[in-house]
């Protein structure tokens, strides 16, 4: 099953106040793919995170359109942690995710967009991965499944 650990679940929320701002990759709508740093990254639920896109007419948004599936990169060397998330976006137009979303990004990023004319975009992670392991997987069926270490699969 996909569930996000404390240690994960504290790392990514104060990702961008420890000034490591977690990286998202995606394919763009020409099929290029591309990397950006999202500082508004954070844990909406046990198995989801979510960004705040500022530019609503940006890549992200029309990008995600077409091919939802995006990967999400954790990296701090001083506590050698990495991890990535796989997973499927959405965005959510409803103001109650909106102003979830907007509150619990950091001010910084909060004051960037003072009007709030971003996006909430929700990824739903379907595999999480640490030095080259599958830890979680969300499988085709919509099981799920986590392993111990040693316990990995080869996909």
């Amino acid at each position: 099953m996909i569930e996000l650990t404390d240690e994960m679940r504290q790392a990514i929320n104060n990702a961008l106040a420890d000034r490591l701002p977690i990286i998202v990759s995606y394919v763009d709508a020409e099929g290029q793919p591309s990397v950006s740093l999202r500082g508004s990254t954070q844990v909406f639920g046990s198995d989801q995170l979510a960004i705040w896109v500022r530019n609503p007419n940006g890549g992200v948004l029309s990008a995600i359109a077409v091919n939802p599936k995006m990967a999400l990169f954790y990296r701090n060397p001083g506590e050698r942690l990495a991890w990535q998330f796989h997973g499927r976006a959405q965005r959510d137009d409803s103001e109650d995710v909106r102003r979830t979303v907007y509150d619990n990004s950091p001010e910084g990023e909060r004051n960037a967009d003072p009007d709030q004319k971003g996006v909430a975009v929700i990824i739903d992670i379907d595999r999480v991965i640490a030095r080259g392991e599958v830890l979680m997987e969300r499988f085709d069926d919509g099981t799920t499944g986590a392993y111990a270490a040693g316990d990995v699969t080869t996909l």
